[in-house]
Protein backbone atom coordinates (compact mmCIF):
# COMPACT_ATOMS: atom_id res chain seq x y z
CA UNK A 1 0.00 0.00 0.00
CA UNK A 2 2.81 2.43 0.87
CA UNK A 3 4.40 1.93 -2.54
CA UNK A 4 1.23 2.85 -4.40
CA UNK A 5 0.64 6.05 -2.41
CA UNK A 6 4.24 7.17 -2.95
CA UNK A 7 3.73 6.57 -6.67
CA UNK A 8 0.62 8.76 -6.59
CA UNK A 9 2.52 11.49 -4.74
CA UNK A 10 5.37 11.28 -7.27
CA UNK A 11 2.89 11.51 -10.14
CA UNK A 12 1.17 14.52 -8.61
CA UNK A 13 4.54 16.19 -8.02
CA UNK A 14 5.55 15.68 -11.66
CA UNK A 15 2.20 17.08 -12.82
CA UNK A 16 2.57 20.12 -10.53
CA UNK A 17 6.11 20.86 -11.72
CA UNK A 18 5.02 20.54 -15.36
CA UNK A 19 2.09 22.92 -14.76
CA UNK A 20 4.30 25.53 -13.09
CA UNK A 21 6.81 25.25 -15.96
CA UNK A 22 4.04 25.71 -18.53
CA UNK A 23 2.64 28.75 -16.69
CA UNK A 24 6.13 30.27 -16.45
CA UNK A 25 6.55 29.77 -20.19
CA UNK A 26 3.18 31.42 -20.86
CA UNK A 27 4.11 34.39 -18.67
CA UNK A 28 7.50 34.79 -20.37
CA UNK A 29 5.89 34.64 -23.81
CA UNK A 30 4.00 37.87 -23.07
CA UNK A 31 6.95 39.87 -21.72
CA UNK A 32 7.15 43.27 -23.40
CA UNK A 33 10.41 44.07 -25.19
CA UNK A 34 13.00 45.44 -22.77
CA UNK A 35 11.55 43.85 -19.63
CA UNK A 36 13.93 40.88 -19.61
CA UNK A 37 13.38 37.15 -19.64
CA UNK A 38 13.25 36.12 -16.00
CA UNK A 39 10.28 36.50 -13.69
CA UNK A 40 12.20 38.99 -11.58
CA UNK A 41 14.17 40.78 -14.29
CA UNK A 42 14.19 44.54 -14.19
CA UNK A 43 14.04 46.53 -17.37
CA UNK A 44 17.05 48.61 -18.21
CA UNK A 45 16.76 52.22 -17.01
CA UNK A 46 16.48 53.42 -20.62
CA UNK A 47 13.61 51.02 -21.36
CA UNK A 48 11.77 52.07 -18.21
CA UNK A 49 12.23 55.77 -18.96
CA UNK A 50 11.06 55.25 -22.56
CA UNK A 51 7.98 53.38 -21.38
CA UNK A 52 7.10 56.18 -18.96
CA UNK A 53 7.70 58.86 -21.61
CA UNK A 54 5.28 57.17 -24.03
CA UNK A 55 2.25 57.71 -21.75
CA UNK A 56 -0.77 59.48 -23.19
CA UNK A 57 -0.59 62.82 -21.39
CA UNK A 58 -4.15 63.77 -22.46
CA UNK A 59 -5.55 60.49 -21.15
CA UNK A 60 -3.50 59.21 -18.19
CA UNK A 61 -5.85 56.22 -17.86
CA UNK A 62 -4.89 54.98 -21.37
CA UNK A 63 -2.99 51.68 -21.51
CA UNK A 64 0.74 52.53 -21.67
CA UNK A 65 2.56 51.66 -24.89
CA UNK A 66 5.03 48.80 -24.52
CA UNK A 67 3.15 47.15 -21.65
CA UNK A 68 2.92 43.75 -23.35
CA UNK A 69 0.45 41.80 -25.44
CA UNK A 70 -2.39 39.44 -24.71
CA UNK A 71 -4.49 39.01 -21.60
CA UNK A 72 -2.69 40.50 -18.59
CA UNK A 73 -2.75 42.80 -15.61
CA UNK A 74 -0.57 45.90 -16.02
CA UNK A 75 0.54 47.70 -12.86
CA UNK A 76 2.37 51.05 -12.96
CA UNK A 77 4.37 51.67 -9.78
CA UNK A 78 4.86 55.34 -10.74
CA UNK A 79 1.22 56.07 -11.60
CA UNK A 80 -0.36 53.81 -8.92
CA UNK A 81 -2.71 52.50 -11.62
CA UNK A 82 -3.82 49.06 -12.79
CA UNK A 83 -5.20 47.97 -16.16
CA UNK A 84 -7.03 44.66 -16.67
CA UNK A 85 -6.33 43.88 -20.32
CA UNK A 86 -8.20 41.33 -22.47
CA UNK A 87 -6.64 39.02 -25.07
CA UNK A 88 -7.34 41.55 -27.87
CA UNK A 89 -5.40 44.28 -25.99
CA UNK A 90 -8.67 45.96 -24.99
CA UNK A 91 -8.75 47.46 -21.50
CA UNK A 92 -11.60 45.86 -19.55
CA UNK A 93 -11.06 48.07 -16.52
CA UNK A 94 -8.54 50.56 -15.14
CA UNK A 95 -8.33 52.00 -11.66
CA UNK A 96 -6.09 53.79 -9.17
CA UNK A 97 -4.53 51.84 -6.29
CA UNK A 98 -2.70 52.64 -3.06
CA UNK A 99 0.68 50.91 -3.00
CA UNK A 100 2.28 49.30 0.02
CA UNK A 101 5.66 50.42 1.32
CA UNK A 102 7.54 47.78 -0.71
CA UNK A 103 7.32 47.97 -4.53
CA UNK A 104 7.89 45.05 -6.89
CA UNK A 105 10.66 45.33 -9.47
CA UNK A 106 9.55 46.05 -13.03
CA UNK A 107 9.14 42.91 -15.08
CA UNK A 108 6.75 40.14 -15.94
CA UNK A 109 5.23 37.85 -13.32
CA UNK A 110 2.41 35.34 -12.96
CA UNK A 111 -0.20 35.12 -10.21
CA UNK A 112 1.23 32.58 -7.75
CA UNK A 113 -1.43 32.44 -5.03
CA UNK A 114 -4.78 33.84 -3.97
CA UNK A 115 -6.67 34.13 -0.69
CA UNK A 116 -10.32 35.03 -0.37
CA UNK A 117 -9.96 36.65 3.08
CA UNK A 118 -6.96 37.07 5.42
CA UNK A 119 -5.32 39.64 7.69
CA UNK A 120 -2.74 41.87 5.97
CA UNK A 121 0.78 42.44 7.31
CA UNK A 122 -0.49 45.72 8.77
CA UNK A 123 -3.23 43.94 10.75
CA UNK A 124 -6.03 45.05 8.39
CA UNK A 125 -8.63 42.42 7.42
CA UNK A 126 -8.39 42.12 3.61
CA UNK A 127 -10.14 40.18 0.87
CA UNK A 128 -9.59 39.12 -2.74
CA UNK A 129 -5.82 38.80 -2.31
CA UNK A 130 -3.93 38.14 -5.56
CA UNK A 131 -0.17 37.58 -4.98
CA UNK A 132 2.48 37.59 -7.70
CA UNK A 133 5.95 37.96 -6.16
CA UNK A 134 8.06 38.51 -3.03
CA UNK A 135 10.47 41.40 -2.48
CA UNK A 136 12.72 41.62 0.58
CA UNK A 137 10.78 38.70 2.14
CA UNK A 138 7.51 40.62 1.73
CA UNK A 139 4.65 39.16 -0.32
CA UNK A 140 3.51 41.53 -3.08
CA UNK A 141 -0.06 41.44 -4.30
CA UNK A 142 -3.36 43.19 -4.82
CA UNK A 143 -6.08 43.25 -2.16
CA UNK A 144 -9.05 45.20 -0.86
CA UNK A 145 -9.58 46.13 2.79
CA UNK A 146 -12.82 44.62 4.08
CA UNK A 147 -13.69 48.07 5.47
CA UNK A 148 -13.35 49.57 1.98
CA UNK A 149 -10.59 51.99 2.96
CA UNK A 150 -7.63 52.60 0.68
CA UNK A 151 -5.57 54.64 3.14
CA UNK A 152 -1.82 54.90 2.70
CA UNK A 153 0.02 52.26 4.76
CA UNK A 154 2.05 53.00 7.87
CA UNK A 155 5.49 53.94 6.44
CA UNK A 156 7.22 52.10 9.32
CA UNK A 157 5.64 48.74 8.36
CA UNK A 158 6.93 46.61 5.48
CA UNK A 159 3.86 45.99 3.35
CA UNK A 160 3.54 44.67 -0.18
CA UNK A 161 -0.23 45.06 -0.27
CA UNK A 162 -1.42 47.08 -3.25
CA UNK A 163 -4.84 48.23 -2.01
CA UNK A 164 -7.86 48.51 -4.25
CA UNK A 165 -11.44 49.58 -3.62
CA UNK A 166 -13.84 46.73 -2.84
CA UNK A 167 -15.30 46.93 -6.37
CA UNK A 168 -11.89 46.99 -8.05
CA UNK A 169 -10.70 44.16 -5.79
CA UNK A 170 -13.68 42.03 -6.88
CA UNK A 171 -12.87 42.74 -10.55
CA UNK A 172 -9.21 41.80 -10.00
CA UNK A 173 -10.28 38.61 -8.19
CA UNK A 174 -12.41 37.53 -11.16
CA UNK A 175 -9.74 38.44 -13.74
CA UNK A 176 -6.43 37.42 -12.14
CA UNK A 177 -6.57 33.70 -11.51
CA UNK A 178 -3.52 31.50 -10.83
CA UNK A 179 -1.01 31.88 -13.68
CA UNK A 180 -2.45 35.15 -15.03
CA UNK A 181 0.27 37.42 -16.41
CA UNK A 182 1.14 40.51 -14.34
CA UNK A 183 3.34 43.16 -16.01
CA UNK A 184 4.90 45.74 -13.67
CA UNK A 185 6.05 48.96 -15.34
CA UNK A 186 7.37 52.31 -14.11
Amino acid sequence: MAGSSSGIVAGLTVAAVATVGFLAYQASATVPPGLGNSAHASASPAAVATSKAQRDKKNPAALPAGSGKGERVVYSVDDDRVWLVAENNKVNRTFKVTPGTVDPATGSYAVTSRSNAITGTDGTPIQHVVRFTNTDNVAIGFSAAVSGTTDAPDPTTKSGGIRESIEDGAAMWEFATIGQSIVVIR
